[in-house]
């Protein structure tokens, strides 16, 4: 029930007070027996369906038989001549979705409106039936919505067109049949009118790339008036000219000289609609950025916060490609640094950064300082990644950015703002040398006083790694050391860990380790005390001042070379007995489930972000399966399976897609197939290979499938034997062959003969990719000097000319088949440059490690510089013969 109304306390007038405060369902549909009075209270009525209306909106569940009352109730409500009541009407029908033996009740009543002399119902009718019918009615009312499309009625037409819009999703070949009135109602004098046909008749014509092309060019002769249709019309032009930058010449752009036009449009939505577009065109240059750049310096000093706040954000976007270009608008964005609006002043800040020279830096640190308490975490975050990337820019302002990054990481803010001051005070000790000791001060302090457990773990292990490298490593060990005693079990256990490598790494430090070593022996938590005594018995327990030994350190803190998820099914299969736990039988591939779909993998952040997680492992379960094999069970150890290669296409009669397992000598394929039709059964099924083209390669060894129903999966193998350590490759011919014999419906039955027939298959082909396993590191750096330079090879390549970046990046990732680390596969929008980091394991168990700098000019050309480092000079040499021949 509604609450009686009270008087407001005077220290209270600010609150909001809601209409529907306490509104029960059952009380509610009380009220609704209003519908069924033989004198229709019209106000009253209006009253109950708001109600109905807030709950349903709430997500109050009725059930089948309260919506269905309520539906019969309402339809009597038809009878009212009441014009508000009968809008009441429409939004209740529509809100509930009467089922399909419900609709016939008001579709005569629908109908009636639609074709009424009052266009506030036909226009509300229209869309109440299309939004509640279902095709067959649709068909009979086709005629109606044509006309309703084409009415003089601004009203009427715009709700016959987005009624369209959304028929296309479930009806799209009835509405399809309407292009000739929708073609005619873009021509319209209403500008709603002309903005929803224009989105309609696209929407009809998205899957023809050249009828898109096509209605572009005809109406970007001057036909639209409407802002709201030009706006749009400016998107559909950017689409056209993204899908066709591939065949144009540079210079040649299509369409560039309408959305240029568009920027000395009236209406402001248009100007800015052409601007941004602009700056978006793939590969822009200067010159074409110029007039855009222009309009938006203008709405820079507009009167109305929506527009400044427009131009800025764009600019911002352009001043990450082309700081260049944005350099004069600097002025017109310092005198936003203090807008009112804070979205405003942060986004001109931010843009000031990155467009400004290093003369500039200390006036805009102080403008910052200023302003920074005002504004909310999540813009925090940008204007703190603009200073990383400034600091990054002009290295010698290091100190002042530092002091910056300093001063706000001990003010208050949530957890994600603290981490991205913490990464990149990281990245910037990382990439500036003389960086290194006040930015590990900055991080020691920040531990004494940080609430997040997760921080203070990642901050302690980046000490750990760091701070022995430093000229004075002892005076970090007060501030590790009282996080022993202050901090929770989770922080107590890193910082022993901390103090450990502070000890095997520092000679002269490592008496005085020790000692606080011994202490936490005592310590109340069983992973504390654990850490504490592996450290002092392996670093050796009289703490004198000795070496620490070279495999002890590697064992203790080195990286791990297999994958945890890997580790963990190993250890719980593991049986005690007698024989100890062997860590080299772990898998060190991470495998997905045999024939699922890869999901794809969260982008994470570099900085202290913690390591990708892995799929679920079931590296097991090939190898258990083709052990079971004995045509195979003397291959020895699988080195690697490859994910599922499809070798036909979706929906055809037969699904076949295979997988490669190899070995150290053989290479085995195994055919997944499945028979996508009812009444065939197949048997003696195998796929027959071709190996002209793959010379290194001679068959040995097969294991057809006997039969294959219907809509069961089975598997028929394969296994040529190649030279053993050599990392052949090949491409191989498929033809399915096999005995199909017809299956009756009524009994299930197949017919005793059976017609030999064969499918031909897609090609296979054996890759150098085939032979890396993709192993993770997660501390690339540390792998990386401890390889060492002897068997390092360092190469430079031309890749030509590429789309992006990005694409050259993927093309050699997936070209080398190994493990990028750190999310360096992750580049930032248009970026110039990049550096990738790569790791995994050749045939014959050889870690590889692989650093790939990339550069792209004006031209797209992209330039590659390949640095592999491994256990062996031959697959150094191997990485480069890949890259080189691919």
């Amino acid at each position: 029930m509604a609450q009686p109304l009270v008087k407001k306390d005077d220290d209270r007038d600010d609150e909001e007070y809601s209409p529907f405060l306490g509104i029960e369902k059952g009380a509610v549909l009380q009220e609704a027996r209003v519908f069924n009075d033989p004198q229709l209270d019209s106000r009253r009525c209006s009253q109950v369906i708001t109600k109905l209306l807030y709950l349903l909106n709430q997500g109050e569940t009725f059930t089948k038989v309260e919506a269905t009352e309520v539906f019969f109730s309402v339809t009597k409500l038809f009878q009212s001549r009441d014009i508000g009541l009968r809008r009441m009407v429409y939004l209740i029908i529509k809100e509930l979705s009467p089922s399909a033996d419900e609709v016939i009740i008001v579709t005569s009543s629908l109908m009636k409106d639609m074709n009424s002399k009052t266009d506030m119902y036909r226009a509300n009718a229209i869309r109440v039936l299309c939004r509640i019918t279902d095709g067959t009615l649709l068909t009979q009312i086709e005629r109606y919505l044509k006309q309703a499309i084409v009415d003089k009625n601004p009203v009427v037409a715009s709700a016959a067109l987005v009624s369209g819009i959304h028929l296309l999703q479930t009806n799209p070949e009835i509405v399809k049949r309407w292009s000739n009135e929708v073609q005619e109602a873009v021509q319209s004098r209403a500008a709603l009118v002309q903005f929803h046909a224009l989105a309609l008749l696209h929407q009809i014509r998205q899957n023809d790339r050249l009828a898109v092309s096509k209605l572009v060019t005809s109406l970007t002769k001057g036909t639209v008036r409407s802002p709201l249709a030009q706006c749009l019309l400016i998107r559909y032009t950017s689409q056209v000219i993204r899908e066709s930058a591939g065949n144009a010449q540079m210079g040649d752009r299509p369409f560039y000289d309408y959305l240029e036009g568009c920027l000395r449009h009236k209406a402001e939505m248009v100007i800015f609609e052409a601007a941004r577009a602009i700056t978006e065109l793939h590969g822009v240059t200067t010159r074409e950025l110029t007039p855009a750049i222009t309009v938006l310096q203008l709405f820079l000093s507009s009167s109305k916060p929506v527009l400044r706040f427009a131009a800025v954000r764009t600019l911002n976007k352009v001043a990450m490609t082309h700081p260049m270009a944005v350099t004069n608008c600097n002025i017109d964005m310092e005198s936003l640094i203090s807008d009112q609006n804070r979205s405003i002043a942060t986004l001109a800040i931010t843009t000031l950064l990155k467009t400004g020279n290093e003369s500039s830096v200390d006036r805009l640190m102080k403008q910052i300082t200023n302003f920074m308490s005002d504004i909310a975490d999540e813009f925090k975050i940008v204007v703190v990644e603009a200073i990383r990337s400034l600091c990054l820019k002009f290295p010698l302002k290091y100190r002042a950015l530092m002091n910056f990054l300093s001063n706000i990481l001990r003010e208050e803010g949530g957890f994600e703002y603290k981490k991205a001051i913490v990464d990149s005070i990281v990245i910037l000790i990382r990439d500036i040398p003389d960086a290194k000791e006040s930015g590990l001060l900055h991080l020691c302090e920040f531990i004494e006083d940080c609430e997040f457990t997760y921080l203070s773990t990642q901050i302690l292990h980046f000490l750990g790694i760091e701070g022995p490298k430093t000229s004075d490593p002892s005076k970090y060990i007060r501030y590790i050391y009282n996080r022993v005693h202050l901090e929770n079990a989770t922080v107590r256990a890193s910082a022993v860990s901390t103090l450990a490598k502070f000890g095997a790494l520092v000679d002269s430090l490592k008496p005085r380790v020790f000692i606080l070593l011994r202490r936490c022996l005592f310590d109340s938590d069983d992973e504390v005390r654990d850490r504490a005594t592996l450290y002092l018995n392996t670093l050796g327990g009289d703490g004198s001042v000795v070496e620490t030994d070279s495999d002890v350190k590697d064992f203790l803190f080195g990286s791990l070379d297999v994958p945890l998820v890997n580790l963990e099914t190993s250890l719980k299969n593991y049986e005690a007995s007698e024989e100890p736990f062997d860590i080299n039988s772990v898998p060190k591939e991470i495998k997905s489930q045999p024939l699922a779909e890869k999901k794809a993998q969260s982008k994470k952040p570099t900085g202290l972000g913690a390591p990708p997680s892995a799929p679920v492992s079931t590296v097991d379960a090939y190898e258990k399966l083709l052990s079971s094999i004995p045509e195979f069970s003397n291959f020895g150890k699988l080195f690697k399976s490859s994910a599922p290669v499809e070798l036909t296409e979706p929906e055809t009669e037969y699904a076949v897609n295979v997988v490669k397992h190899i070995f150290d000598s053989h290479v085995v394929f195994q055919y997944n197939c499945t028979n996508t039709i009812p009444e065939q059964l197949l048997e003696n099924v195998i796929v027959a290979v071709d190996a002209s083209e793959a010379e290194e390669f001679s068959e040995v060894a097969s294991k057809p499938l006997a039969s294959l129903p219907y809509d069961t999966p089975g598997q028929t193998f394969l296994a040529f034997e190649r030279p053993e350590g050599v990392p052949a490759v090949g491409k191989f011919s498929n033809t399915l062959r096999f005995i199909v014999k017809e299956v009756d419906p009524t009994t299930g039955e197949a017919e005793e003969d059976g017609v030999e027939d064969e499918y031909q298959l897609e090609d296979l082909e054996v890759v150098p990719a085939d032979y890396i396993l993709k192993v993770p590191v997660f501390n690339f750096r540390n792998a990386w000097e401890s390889m060492g330079p002897d068997f390092e090879r360092i190469d430079e390549y031309g890749l030509g000319q590429r789309e992006s970046l990005t694409e050259a990046v993927n093309t050699v990732i997936n070209l080398l088949g190994l493990q990028p680390c750190e999310g360096t596969e992750v580049l930032a929008s248009n970026s110039r440059s990049h550096t990738c980091l790569l790791s995994g394991v050749y045939i014959g168990n050889v870690k590889v490690l692989v650093r790939l700098s990339f550069g792209i000019d004006s031209s797209r050309e992209v330039a590659m510089k390949l640095a592999v480092r491994s256990e062996d000079e031959a697959v150094s040499d191997a990485i480069h013969e890949i890259v080189g021949s691919g």
